[in-house]
């Protein structure tokens, strides 16, 4: 059994003393932990790499431990979390010591849950309460977890699945077995077994098998010499180490000079990070990030399948967790991307991330100089749900990259996605991070666009994004905004550029429509000067005219609306009956799309309008024109409108056996986008500093 406590006087001197501590710690507790990790693993090298990797990581966590917290418990979590790890990805040569052990090979076939409840109490002896903390469930989980994993094993072991006592007294047999049964209950318990049969032959064949396991735990000894082989592996591990700082100190010493000249000039810590990430860092978000200490600044690395991804950083906050990562293919030209749930998955999201928040999206950057310095590295950002607490550790599990293609939009518009390819592999991170708070300004400010009234409410300074929360009032019939779309955001006269997929809906009255607008993050600014310069907004117009329709006439026929001449292609009845309107004039244009329907002679018919082709061309703030289908992604760019040139449709009667007859065209009103230059100066209140909401 693992000792209970360890008091601050040992913690201490493990922290002054470093890793020769931590592994005397390990030396002097190495049976429990060795039996612990031979139930997952049975492979005498297995073990060795894992005591090797867990001493590491104990080291590399020590740091962050807290005093006050339980230093075993601490220990133990690390080794499980590599316990897991390793089981995982166990060869079959790794696994010849304990093919032929049945015992083993049972108990690898409960759930992992049930496994690790039934080693830690039943074998190790953690009592209960600490072992539901290394698990993470409540007490009274952890002994449903070692109730059904006793019951698991039992019939595992040969007698049968089901307990055939008496179901109200079957919770109490781990209590009574573990001795911690209050002495009335205990009493009572006892002379019930004592009159039932049934009991007593579960509660027997129930303690049998614990005490297996005991027995078990008594016949796995450590091997001579075991731990002196570690510590050879680390002493190597130290060695090479230090070789790689001697060198990194050669050549600190060739920028020693650069250093000593910011010393009478500035606080030298501050400017050796700002210094550090300027040089070691070339993506420039992260690096702007990291100069301001905020996130963390990682180095891990998984390689399958000939592709190897680094994770770079993590930025946690209450809006997202953004990690930012790299994909190198280490056979071919290739760039590949991640795509959060197709092929990634958090496996333990369910226990420290916000699920019911959606992640933001952000489509592959292409463009940037990043991505084009070499054709087999790809550099990209991947947005996770929150943090559901301040800190954790995020078990990442990638399954599939998607290839980016350069020129794909042609291939994709005419066919099928057949130059959208994917790799697989096996790829997996634990991702330590902590949420970093996030600073909001109360705002008042008001301003009219198209002479609708817009305020803007408030202003978030996250970590990860830059939000401008506002509301549209919508209080006139005639023309109404539903949506706005912004130039930048300057702050301090640092300019921030929206998220062009970033603006979100918030909430609504009866007139007023909340949003939030992101824009890049600011990293480490304290708003003194905001200014807002719009770009857009897109209205709809209520303007109601009424065209007749006559299926003798012959078509096309013109009409005007809006300013423009609008064509009346084609009409035919039937059911459904066929419409084509066009308009290929688009200089001037007034209007985006229409807003309509068609009306049937018989006006009692329930007719629906189905969308058989749609033409139309983008249009920038410029006059420039674009062809959608041959300029891929034109609509990422918020001062372009798209304006419909044709639009092909069928009207269907819900009654198959009648026809319908179109007899006029009823249009409602249009959407229009109107380009703008408005800007606007925003007065701040005092900010309030928040970090989520904490559990």
């Amino acid at each position: 059994m693992i000792p209970a406590k360890i008091d601050s006087i040992s913690i201490s001197s493990i922290r002054q003393k470093g890793l020769d501590s931590i592994v005397d710690w390990f030396n002097q507790h190495k049976r429990p932990f060795y039996a612990l990790g031979w139930f997952y693993l049975g492979n005498t090298l297995q073990m060795e790499e894992l005591f090797y990797q867990t001493i590491l990581k104990v080291q590399k966590e020590l740091p962050r431990f807290k005093s006050d917290a339980s230093f075993e418990t601490w220990v133990t979590s690390i080794f499980i979390h590599t316990c897991r790890n390793l089981s995982k990805i166990k060869s079959p040569q790794d696994s010849e010591e304990s093919e032929h052990d049945d015992f083993l090979k049972a108990l690898n076939r409960l759930e992992e849950s049930e496994r690790e409840a039934l080693v830690l109490s039943c074998v190790i002896g953690i009592p209960r309460e600490k072992a539901a903390q290394i698990l993470h469930v409540s007490a009274e989980q952890m002994k449903g977890l070692t109730f059904s994993g006793i019951r698991s094993l039992r019939k595992e072991m040969g007698y049968g699945l089901d307990f055939n006592g008496c179901k109200e007294y079957q919770k109490y047999y781990i209590d009574y077995l573990e001795r911690t049964m209050d002495r009335p209950q205990k009493i009572e318990f006892e002379k019930h077994v004592y009159r039932c049969p049934s009991c007593q032959e579960d509660l027997g064949t129930f303690q049998e098998v614990m005490l297996y396991l005991l027995e078990r735990m008594e016949s796995i000894h450590v091997p001579a010499g075991f731990m002196e082989k570690i510590k050879k592996k680390l002493a190597e591990q130290e060695n090479r180490k230090q070789q790689k700082n001697e060198h990194r100190t050669k050549v600190g010493l060739i920028i020693a000079g650069v250093f000593a000249l910011l010393i009478g000039t500035c606080y030298f810590t501050g400017a050796f990070t700002y210094l550090y990430y300027q040089w070691t860092e070339e993506n420039p978000q992260l690096r702007a990030s990291l100069q301001h200490g905020i996130g963390e600044s990682l180095d891990l690395e998984a390689k399958s399948n000939g592709v190897r991804i680094k994770i770079k950083g993590a930025i946690a906050d209450d809006v997202q967790t953004l990690v930012y990562y790299e994909i190198e293919d280490m056979k071919e030209d290739s760039q590949y991307a991640l795509t959060y749930d197709d092929g990634v998955l958090v496996e333990n999201g369910y226990k420290i991330l916000k699920n019911e928040q959606i992640p933001r999206y952000y489509p592959p950057d292409l463009e940037s100089d990043l991505n084009n310095k070499e054709k087999n590295v790809y550099e990209g950002k991947l947005s996770l749900p929150p943090l559901s607490k301040d800190h954790g550790t995020i078990n990442l599990k990638i399954t599939k990259l998607m290839k980016l293609n350069r020129n794909p939009y042609s291939q994709i518009n005419e066919s099928t996605n057949e130059d959208m390819f994917y790799k697989t592999g096996k790829w997996n991170f634990a991702i330590s991070v902590t949420k970093q708070p996030s600073t909001e300004y109360a705002l008042n400010q008001k301003t009219k666009l198209e002479g609708i009234t817009v305020q803007m409410d408030k202003l978030i300074l996250s970590p990860t994004t830059t939000i401008l929360q506002y509301h549209i009032v919508n209080n006139q019939e005639a023309r109404q905004i539903h949506q706005v779309a912004f130039d930048s955001l300057e702050v301090n006269n640092k300019k921030a550029k929206p998220d062009i997929y970033g603006s979100s809906f918030m909430d609504s009255s009866q007139y007023d429509y909340t949003f939030q607008a992101h824009f890049d993050p600011l990293p480490g600014e304290k708003p003194k000067e905001v200014t807002v310069r719009f770009g857009s907004v897109s209205l709809s117009v209520n303007d109601e005219k009424t065209i007749q329709l006559d299926g003798a006439d012959k078509y096309p026929q013109t009409f005007e609306y809006a300013g423009s001449t609008i064509s009346i292609d084609k009409l035919d009845a039937g059911n459904p009956a066929n419409i084509v309107i066009s308009d290929h004039e688009i200089k001037h244009r007034e209007y985006d799309s229409l807003n309509f329907h068609v009306v049937s002679e018989d006006e009692n018919a329930l007719l629906s309008m189905e969308m058989n082709d749609m033409q139309g061309v983008a249009l920038d703030k410029n006059g420039k024109e674009y062809d959608p289908a041959k300029t891929p992604f034109f609509y990422s760019n918020e001062e372009t409108r798209y304006l419909v040139t044709v639009q092909s449709l069928k009207v269907v009667n819900e009654d198959t056996s009648q026809k319908v007859i179109p007899k006029r065209l009823q249009i409602m009103g249009y959407t229009t986008t109107k380009f703008l230059d408005d800007v606007v100066k925003l007065s701040l209140k005092e900010g309030v500093q928040r970090q989520g909401d904490k559990e």
